[in-house]
């Protein structure tokens, strides 16, 4: 199934997607028709200028929703929120699905309504996410930072264009699950939840406010689908280190102009990225109980288990071998 909209004032998310699936909305609330699944979306609003949509559900089959550039400069932020429990897929125009995380399917998307975008729920997973929509000038006045760094600055900019990314932590993931479980009969958990999502952006913004303070560069869909396919390029073989000069080429970016958006969007230097992502797989592997740590060092192209080990106790305090006991 294809859902398909474009992110125009007065656009209603709810409305617009039960009218596609012929379900009906009360109070802001719309069940998922037995017949597709079961689940649900909420819509629950904390102004006019600072909303929330929950999605919880199950799905028969695969869902694409396609998000159109806005006709119209906005000042709406939109952040994604997404815990699954298989593959997300994410692309922008017309590339081949590319997969929004390796084996942690947890993640958070922030970017500007003017990027065309297109997601895939695969289907019989369970989805739990949710999508916050804020206006520049609220968010501002939330967060009251006197000196944020240059990320920071952007996304509470006005006239910008960016997308970032970022991992959800455990912290956050309990905070999203708190959020879709919230029984909204009860008239004053409308407050509970305003509480709970400002703590997921307090956690999210404390993330961004680690990152380098360098000069930010307006990002395009174009750009937006190049970085997503060098980002599964340098995931697709984790035991081969990406080679700049080649990655630049299937950009068809300058080493200089790729090197810099790639971290600008995603926090990290490509090497650094590929190194986090090698660790988190070898996690992963140890955590099966069918890898020895020397199986995965070797898996992931690494000559020397030494290194291997020094490099996997850097990220997680803790040699693979002792995590291997406790996975």
């Amino acid at each position: 199934m294809i859902f398909e909209f474009t992110t125009a004032p007065g656009f209603d998310f709810i409305t617009f997607f039960a009218k596609h699936i012929n379900a009906t909305v009360r109070d802001n609330f719309m069940k998922i028709p037995a017949e597709m699944g079961e689940g649900y979306v909420r819509k629950v609003g904390f102004g006019s200028d600072f909303k929330l949509t929950i999605h919880s559900y199950t799905l028969k089959e695969d869902l694409i929703i396609k998000r159109n550039p806005s006709p119209e400069t906005t000042s709406v932020r939109t952040f994604f929120f997404y815990n699954t429990k298989q593959n997300l897929e994410v692309k922008y125009e017309d590339e081949e699905n590319i997969p929004f995380s390796q084996k942690n399917d947890a993640s958070i998307l922030l970017s500007t309504n003017d990027l065309k975008s297109e997601i895939c729920f695969p289907s019989n997973s369970t989805i739990q996410y949710v999508v916050v929509a804020i206006a520049a000038e609220r968010l501002r006045s939330i967060l009251s930072i006197e000196k944020p760094n240059k990320t920071i600055q952007t996304i509470t900019g006005e006239n910008v264009s960016f997308l970032f990314f970022e991992s959800l932590d455990t912290e956050m993931q309990l905070l999203l699950k708190n959020i879709v479980s919230v029984d909204m009969n009860n008239s004053m958990n409308n407050f509970y939840v305003q509480i709970k999502v400002q703590e997921l952006m307090y956690l999210l913004f404390s993330k961004l406010s680690l990152r380098e303070n360098a000069t930010f560069k307006n990002i395009n869909s174009n750009d937006a689908e190049k970085l997503l396919i060098i980002r599964n390029e340098i995931l697709h073989d984790l035991s081969t280190p990406p080679v700049l000069s080649e990655l630049a080429i299937i950009a068809a970016m300058s080493e200089t102009k790729l090197k810099q958006l790639f971290k600008q969007t995603f926090g990290d230097t490509i090497y650094n990225y590929y190194q986090k992502a090698r660790m988190e797989e070898a996690a992963f592997l140890l955590k099966q109980a069918k890898h020895s740590v020397s199986e995965v060092g070797y898996e992931l192209g690494f000559s020397n288990l030494s290194h291997f080990s020094r490099l996997f106790e850097k990220q997680y305090g803790i040699t693979p071998k002792k995590f291997s006991y406790t996975a």
